[in-house]
Parts: C-alpha cells; structure tokens; sequence
C-alpha cells in the first residue's frame, strides 16, 4: 500500500479521497490554490501545499506545480479525483516518468478509451452495443451525407475528445449537417484541442443510463450494475440513481457484461463508467467512456457496498480486486441530488460567496459529501457543485421520500442553492413514474418560466 498520497483536487472529493486514504494507512498531501487557502478540507490531509492563483489554469491545471508539490511531499502516487486533470493521459504519462503512481489506468487505456472513435473499436469488439454512425473521424461533408442516407436522419454531429455538450449538433436534413458539421469541429477544437467529429444515429426520446465498473492490473474486471442519470440540464446531471428503474434484469445483465468486457479487454485498471442512451424499448447505445471515479458514484456504493474510491486506490498499488462478479449484489435503491450554489430562477447564476449557516439532514440511510460548513466562503473560480445529498432506501418508492425528507431538512443560506429544484424534480410525475427522457427537465423548466407581458 502507498505510504503518501497527493490529491490533485479540491472540496468535496479531495475530502472523500483523504478520508479513503485513512481507512487504508495512507497519510495525504493536499495541494491548493490561493483561492482555497481555508478550505475545510485542508485540515484533514496531513500536508496542504500551496500551488498558485485562484485560476485553475495557475494552479489546478499546472502539470509541473503538482509534479514538484509530490516530489518535495515526497508522495508515492497522485488521485486526480475528477474534474481538473483526471482524464488527462499526459499528465497520467508524466506521473509514470516520475515514477509516482497515478491513481487510474494507464495514460494507453485513457487514451483509448478517451477517444470516442477508438471506445467505440473497442466497444464493437467487445460486442458492447454502439450506435451506428461513421467508424472513422469525418471532415468532408459528402461523406457525412451519405452516413446519414444509410442511417437515416436525425443525426448528431459529435466532437471525437471532450464531452459536456460541447462539440455536439443535431442534424434533422442535409443542410444541418453540412452546417453542423463544420461548427463542431470548430467548437471541439476551440474546447479540447482536437476538431475531430463524428456522425451517428440520434434517440429522440433517450434515458442516459451508465454502467460503473472496476478493474485492476491483473487482467480482472467487474461491473457493479447501473445508474440511471436522465434528470439533467443542457447536458449535466441533476439526479442520479442507482439501479436505473423499469430496466429488464436481463437487459441489464448482458450490458453489464458487455461493459466490463470491453474494460478487461483494455487491460484498465481502476474505476470507470462506461455512459449509454437507452431507447423506448430499451436499446442501449453507448456514448462513451469516463475514464475516473465520477460525481454519483456514491449511489453505486449504497446498493453494492463496494467502496469505489478506497477500491481504486487499492488497485493502483497492484491488489487485485477485493471482489469477483458473483459478490456483487444489488440491495434497494439509492438517489443523489447534486447541491450546487446556483440561483434556478435566475437562469442558474452561480452563487459564490460566504455561507452564514449550514445544518446537513440526518436518519437512517442519509449521507451528505460536502466540504461546506458554516463560515465557509464559496470562491467564484470554480465548479458551483457544493455537496452532494445521498440517501439509501429499500426501493424507490421509500428512497423517494426519504429525499424529499432530507431536503426539507438541509439548510443552506443565504445563498441559493438548486435544492427547491430538487424538490420539486422528485415530485413531478415523469420522475416518480421514471417515465422520463434526457429533456424533460429543461421542458418542465421552460413549462413553468413566467410568460413576457405584451
């Protein structure tokens, strides 16, 4: 097991990695910006180093900075959390070079399964369902055309790196796809560096479902069922869940594998999540693969009881995987609200500044990540997510009421936080009867938005 551990992250995962680390005997080295020089979960790390400017592009983002902090902390390996430069296989590289550990696969299997035209090689040839489209990179707009004649239309232009939404355009005629073809790649160059785009068949009325998985350095690996992340707006995730409802167990089981397939196959090692759109009558596609542990992870953990992040870390140093396949059991239902200091009737304007009282909800089956208290400054230079509200039931239908419980309960102010929002998503039908789609957010939002005055 590693001796020390640097966390090239901040807030709410850095206190979750310190915390992982602990159980294990591993003593942590927070680094930090200017902007976070009293954040909460400095004091629980046995080192904060201090990295640069609030800007994380000065400090977050500085491959050298965190490179030096580990050498001089003398640190055996770095958790790059997510966000920042967790998925970045340069940096994974140069940890490699510097013989520290990162925690994560190796900067080949990010690379490959990073790049959604090679995910999806590897996909199609671990019999993992994809969605039809170009195979190849596209540039030349007759030959997105005639893609799209022998898919059929609508389409979506997709950018080969990143994701977030950007680099992304639906294409309903030829003339939207010549002229989303060329924005894209313009967008997804700006964005990621990389203006390679892609064409493939777009679901109208698709759920975002993801299957989390972990691997290890010894050829294992194994998935720990779904999620369901439908609730979001302009593609970021609001409500996640864990099992995705209403999905067939043997619909379910066979994508599963295919999942976990496909990562022993790019011999990864640590978590991942490989994201699907899922149709109607449950056709499952996949987007692509995050290459980290992500934001809800905490849902899988509550059904599972496998602890991801202290499982990942135990992987990096060469165990092998605590669990095989047969261990893994789902037991209820579990739902995470992300809390982000956002005004939603504002146009979700970001909410930095000091929070004057904190007082997180408590009960059985109730768990809060948040690095917030009380006195707490939230600075303007980063993500608004400020926590995460989890809680674990025996089905849904009690895992809804606990949350709306625990909502009731959190209290966070002066600042606006998207938990009012919250409240009402998992009251509203299309939720409670998980009869839902990827928009049906943004459509109950644009549904009650007051109407102009003439």
């Amino acid at each position: 097991m590693f001796e020390r551990i640097l966390i090239a992250n901040r807030g709410e995962i850095a206190l979750r990695i310190i915390r992982a680390a602990r159980e294990l005997g591993c003593e942590t080295v927070c680094v930090f910006s200017e902007a976070d020089r009293n954040g909460p979960w400095l004091e629980q790390a046995d080192q904060a180093i201090c990295i640069g400017p609030g800007p994380s592009a000065e400090s977050y983002l500085r491959i050298d900075r965190i490179i030096s902090a580990a050498e001089t902390s003398h640190a055996d390996a770095i958790h790059p959390g997510y966000g920042f430069l967790a998925e970045n296989a340069p940096f994974a590289e140069v940890c490699r070079d510097c013989n520290i550990e990162f925690i994560g696969p190796s900067p080949e299997a990010m690379a490959l399964l990073g790049d959604k035209i090679s995910c999806k090689r590897m996909a199609r040839e671990a019999g993992t369902p994809i969605f039809p489209g170009s195979e190849e990179a596209i540039e030349d707009p007759d030959e997105a055309l005639q893609v799209a004649r022998e898919i059929g239309f609508p389409v979506i232009v997709k950018a080969a790196a990143g994701g977030g939404g950007r680099g992304m355009r639906i294409a309903r005629n030829n003339d939207d796809l010549v002229e989303g073809l060329a924005s894209a790649a313009q967008e997804a160059a700006a964005a990621f560096g990389n203006g390679a785009v892609y064409v493939e068949k777009f679901l109208e009325h698709a759920r975002h479902v993801e299957v989390q998985c972990l691997g290890d350095k010894h050829g294992n690996a194994v998935h720990l069922y779904n999620r369901d992340c439908t609730s979001q707006r302009r593609h970021q995730k609001l409500i996640e869940e864990a099992p995705a409802p209403g999905v067939d167990p043997e619909i379910r089981d066979r994508v599963c594998e295919s999942a976990a397939a496909m990562l022993r196959n790019a011999r990864y090692s640590g978590a991942a999540t490989v994201e699907f759109l899922m149709d109607r009558d449950q056709h499952f596609y996949m987007l692509e693969v995050n290459t980290r542990v992500q934001v809800e992870h905490p849902v899988t953990e509550a059904v599972t009881g496998v602890d991801i992040v202290k499982e990942s870390i135990r992987v990096a140093a060469g165990a092998p995987l605590s669990v095989e396949q047969h261990d893994i059991e789902l037991r209820g239902h579990a739902i995470e609200c992300r809390v982000n200091a956002e005004d939603p009737d504002r146009g979700f304007m970001p909410q930095p500044g000091l929070v004057e009282q904190f007082a997180i909800p408590g009960g059985m089956g109730v768990r809060v990540d948040t690095h917030v208290r009380a006195g707490y400054r939230i600075p303007p230079n980063y993500d608004s997510m400020i926590g995460k509200l989890i809680v674990h039931a025996g089905d849904r239908t009690e895992a809804i009421a606990r949350m709306d419980s625990a909502i009731g309960e959190f209290q966070i102010g002066p600042i606006k936080t998207t938990l009012p929002l919250h409240k009402r998503l998992i009251a509203a039908a299309p939720f409670v009867e998980h009869d839902f789609d990827i928009h049906w957010v943004e459509r109950l939002l644009e549904d009650a938005a007051p109407v102009a005055a003439d």
